[in-house]
């Protein structure tokens, strides 16, 4: 979910969608074009879409990171974008793409299962609060446009069972928002702080590590039945980590840290 700026917001391509309006499509096997769009992707990926798909292949989120992702610092950026990495082959598919399908179906990717609607962030910098806009925004060579199914934006993300996935990328968004300003001081992106904030968000294993196995709990007082939780539960230790993130470069407290 990239930010977008409020006053480009009516020059982006793509055809704006309110919670209220409905969109044609339909994917299926039966199309020239199935699986087409899998292919020479830059394919964002979000803390839960990693959380969930090293779950899927039964890795490691080190390992995870090391085979599967280019992680890319953009000019002017004080944190780093984080991409699918592409198999090495001529036409450069996605690497969990195989004769019979998506392999990781199931535990796809937030873009995947949102597709065709492109959805970007407007983050307002007096309130600190973010909010989904939506853009129906298939490629030309998508067949599936012409299909005769309809959907709302909330009948699409409950069909894809993106509700979640829907919901984690916007909290990571507010996240983003924040990072629009420097928080890191004079050590930069490169420095312990943004390594940090990077293992809370992506690398769930090292965090939970960090959390257990340091003196976390005594610098960072986590309700009783939190702990509980974030023990067995990724997603309630993925909520933990941003939450701190928020605490450790910004100062703002939520729910799930003791005062």
């Amino acid at each position: 979910m990239k930010s977008i700026d409020p006053q480009q917001i009516d020059r982006l391509p793509g055809v704006r969608l309110g919670e209220r309006d409905g969109f044609s499509f339909r994917c299926h096997a039966g199309l020239e074009c199935f699986n087409r769009c899998c292919r020479n992707l830059n394919l964002f990926l979000y803390p839960y879409d990693v959380l969930r798909l090293r779950r899927s292949i039964g890795i490691s989120s080190d390992t995870f990171l090391d085979r599967h992702v280019d992680v890319v610092m953009r000019p002017d950026s004080f944190f780093p974008d984080v991409l699918l990495k592409m198999a090495d082959n001529a036409e450069k598919t996605c690497p969990f793409l195989t004769e019979d399908g998506c392999r990781v179906y199931v535990d796809r990717p937030d873009t995947c299962r949102t597709f065709p609607v492109e959805q970007g962030a407007l983050y307002e910098a007096a309130t600190k609060t973010t909010r989904r806009v939506s853009f129906f925004r298939p490629p030309d060579f998508c067949l599936g446009q012409h299909e005769s199914t309809r959907w709302t934006l909330k009948t699409w993300a409950e069909d894809q069972q993106a509700v979640l996935y829907n919901r984690m990328t916007l909290e990571w968004a507010e996240i983003r928002g924040l990072l629009q300003t420097n928080p890191f001081g004079s050590e930069g992106a490169g420095g312990p702080k943004a390594k940090m904030a990077f293992m809370a968000a992506y690398n769930i294993d090292r965090f939970r590590d960090f959390v257990f196995q340091s003196s976390f709990f005594d610098r960072y007082p986590v309700k009783s039945k939190v702990r509980k939780k974030i023990k067995t539960s990724d997603l309630d230790l993925l909520r933990l980590g941003f939450e701190w993130i928020k605490l450790f470069l910004f100062g703002i407290r939520g729910k799930l840290l003791s005062p």
